[in-house]
This record gives C-alpha cells, structure tokens and sequence, in this order.
C-alpha cells in the first residue's frame, strides 16, 4: 500500500513538473525575458528588483506604459540570469520594444502568478511604529497592510526593501510621477517615518 502510494505520488510530481515545463516552454520570448530580471514568474530573489507576481493587470499595465512615456525613471541594471553577458538595459528601453498588445500580454501573465513575500532582516520596534503609519497614513489605497493587489496600487508587504527605499527616493525627489493626493501624502512623511514602513513591509513576511 506505501509502495503504491509513493508511484502515485511520483506519477503526480512528474505530472506537474511535465505541465509547468509546457507551459514554459509556450510562453511567449518578450514574457520570459522579463523572468531574466524580475525572476521565475516574476518572483524576484534580487533585492534591487521587485517581485510582479501577483500584483494587478491594471498596475502592471499602468507601471509599463509609464516607463514607456518616461513618465517613471527607468535605473538601469544587468541581466540577473539567461544570457548575463548581454549588456545592461533599463525599463524604458525594455518597454520600447514592447507594442501595446505585448504590454496587455505582460500584464495578464504575472498578474495571474502567486506573490511571494521577500525574506529579509528587519527592525521589529520599527516594523511596529510602520503599521501604526501605514494604518494612518497609507490604508486608504494601499489596503490591508499593502498586501492587496485589487487596489491596483502595487503590493507593498513583502516586497524587497531596497527596492521599496528606491521607489520611495523616486517619489519624494519628484522623478516619479504621481497623483497630487499621494505627493502631498509623501512630502509629510518624514525619514524616520518611511524607515519604519519599509520595516513593517519587510516585516509581513
């Protein structure tokens, strides 16, 4: 009876790793050239990239189309797998050579992932002080502690920090655009505040 169980077992796990590599291997090249960044399924394991796994259609659409029309700083980076020698590329140019209908593609794809949270240091006593400011300050759109991705805002816990303080530093200096409500709510935040909500995100693991 183990026996039969253990082939059973065995039957179903190349069952599924045959499934996902079918469905790797139909997926289009201009998708999985954004896995040789943002990672397998848009899970990131680099803390300067962020994970897109899981986040809205909607969102990942919009943060595509801001790139594209410089609307968003696009920072440069290096291939983190696939063909590592190619030379560094950014956002903007990635984006460039998308049409409107890939960018749609791109969106549907990893909207439809699973999010998985960043496993990273943090400072408990500051994570503590964040969700007290999130729950004040950042709840209205970025709901339920900013795991939510129906608020087409960005999944903010469980992100990588690094990335999170670059996108903060973006926002604050004013290279990243954004609403005039969210820009006033960022002016008021001061360093010790986004220090402790970078730890409360970090901390929601």
């Amino acid at each position: 009876m183990v026996i039969k169980k253990k082939k059973i077992m065995k039957t179903l796990l190349l069952t599924m790793l045959l499934l996902s590599f079918t469905v790797y291997a139909s997926t289009p090249d201009f998708i999985k050239s954004c896995m040789d960044c943002h990672g397998k399924n848009g899970v990131s394991v680099e803390s300067d990239v962020p994970t897109i796994a899981g986040a809205s259609a909607a969102f990942i659409e919009a943060s595509l189309f801001a790139y594209k029309d410089d609307i968003r700083p696009a920072v440069e980076s290096k291939y983190r797998s696939g063909d590592t020698e190619r030379a560094a590329t950014d956002m903007k140019t990635v984006t460039e050579q998308l049409s409107d209908e890939q960018i749609l593609q791109s969106a549907k794809y990893f909207s439809s992932k699973f999010f998985i949270t960043a496993k990273q240091d943090f400072d408990a006593r500051l994570a503590t002080i964040g969700k007290r400011i999130h729950s004040k300050k950042c709840q209205k759109c970025h709901e339920d502690g900013g795991t939510s991705a129906e608020d087409d805002s960005g999944i903010l816990a469980g992100q990588w920090t690094p990335y999170l303080k670059e996108s903060m530093k973006h926002f604050r200096d004013g290279s990243r655009q954004t609403d005039k409500k969210m820009k006033k709510k960022v002016d008021k935040l001061g360093d010790k505040e986004w220090q402790a909500l970078l730890a409360y995100y970090a901390s929601q693991q």
